[in-house]
């Protein structure tokens, strides 16, 4: 019988040229997630990844959208607002580089303990998987935003990290950033919102479809007990 062993197995030059063009692409939308980000030191972005997933599940399951967007200067959204996100998100922000290893290790723990409360990622990572990657969850995922974050601290620093963060972040259904999030929930501009109203923003975030300013008593007093904390 002749033999088709030959015949069956896939030739390796084959796959190695598949392999070489999967990681030339990695390595290409990488650079360009780079690129983008350098970009964003200058130009406001004009979309996210967040914004085009919940476009393209309204169009999916044909539910009326409407997306609320604009992107203001950081001096424009009071300070209360800045500080109640910061005590909400990442108490560390100034403190550390894009990780907050302190709260790494403190969510390791309470993971093994069975008491988590709060996740550990940053401003900066949270602002990079908005930008990038939506939110969805995966290894893969967090292995790209963990290459990103470094190049976003480096070349955007915290006062932009801040300002593009307050600016396009989910606040709700089509909600995205402060100064449509204070419109809509306290119709009021966001360089005018208040320590209490700032705090019940802050305190929605985590879960922004699901969660309401009037609903937030007791995490919007943890947060203003923080504030109180780091001096704000």
């Amino acid at each position: 019988m002749p033999n088709t062993d030959t015949n069956t197995a896939p030739p390796t030059g084959i796959l190695r040229s598949v392999v070489r063009w999967l990681v030339i692409g990695v390595v290409l939308l990488w650079l360009l997630a780079a690129l983008i980000l350098v970009a964003s030191r200058w130009i406001d972005p004009p979309t996210t990844a967040v914004h085009i997933q919940r476009r393209f599940q309204a169009l999916i399951s044909r539910t009326p959208y409407r997306e609320r967007y604009q992107f203001i200067p950081l001096s424009q959204i009071s300070a209360d607002l800045q500080h109640a996100v910061i005590a909400a998100e990442d108490t560390r922000f100034y403190q550390h580089h894009g990780f907050d290893w302190q709260q790494i290790q403190i969510a390791a723990e309470d993971d093994l303990e069975g008491d988590r409360t709060r996740g550990a990622s940053t401003i900066t990572q949270q602002l990079v998987k908005n930008l990038f990657f939506g939110t969805s969850r995966s290894i893969l995922r967090k292995g790209a935003e963990a290459t990103l974050v470094p190049v976003a601290e480096f070349v955007l620093g915290k006062r932009r990290i801040l300002e593009i963060y307050l600016n396009v972040v989910e606040w709700g259904p089509g909600i995205y950033g402060a100064e449509p999030a204070c419109r809509y929930y306290d119709e009021i501009a966001a360089r005018n919102i208040g320590r209490e109203q700032a705090a019940r923003l802050a305190a929605i975030l985590p879960a922004p479809l699901k969660r309401r300013p009037a609903r937030m008593n007791n995490y919007s007093a943890i947060i203003l007990r923080r504030m109180d904390q780091m001096g704000w």
